[in-house]
């Protein structure tokens, strides 16, 4: 059943990605709206469901860019990993966890995700308005971190919204 509410999640998530954000650009930046969930739930269950979570959602997300299908997925679930590693040590009753992760591992995402996108081929992305665009989406992802941190909250199957 908790799977069945992750694919809720993606799906939710793709499309306000793809049909929703597009139309809010801030300066020309959109959210990772799944890279933010992925921390969510690595945030939740730990690293492996962080990285399973994160291959899904980037490759769901893939299948609407222009880039070389796979980079979401890898740089998604590198966070997802990452993050659950490093979620044990996390104070949990914090409210600023939420836009602290989304703005740090939005930050990370969207640098692993230049980087892959370089390795894959697009050099392009190299450039001092890329490095902009992902502090932007970073800002804009802790942002959006405390809304999607409570909708993940409830795919882990964690009913108890007033524990955040």
């Amino acid at each position: 059943m908790q799977w069945l509410r992750y694919f809720l999640v993606i799906i939710s998530l793709v499309v306000l990605q793809t049909a929703l954000f597009p139309e809010l650009r801030v300066f020309g930046a959109v959210p990772d709206l799944l890279l933010v969930a992925t921390i969510a739930v690595a945030y939740e269950r730990g690293p492996e469901a962080g990285a399973v979570f994160g291959f899904a959602g980037g490759l769901a997300i893939d299948c609407f860019l222009s880039s070389p299908l796979g980079v979401s997925a890898l740089a998604f679930s590198l966070v997802g990993y990452g993050v659950g590693l490093f979620q044990s040590g996390l104070l949990r009753t914090s409210r600023w966890i939420a836009p602290i992760l989304g703005g740090v591992g939005g930050l990370i995402g969207g640098a692993l995700w230049v980087a892959i996108a370089a390795v894959a081929g697009q050099d392009e992305l190299i450039t001092g308005y890329t490095a902009r665009i992902v502090v932007l989406a970073a800002i804009y992802d802790a942002l959006l971190a405390v809304l999607i941190f409570p909708f993940v909250h409830w795919a882990c199957g964690n009913h108890d919204l007033a524990r955040r």
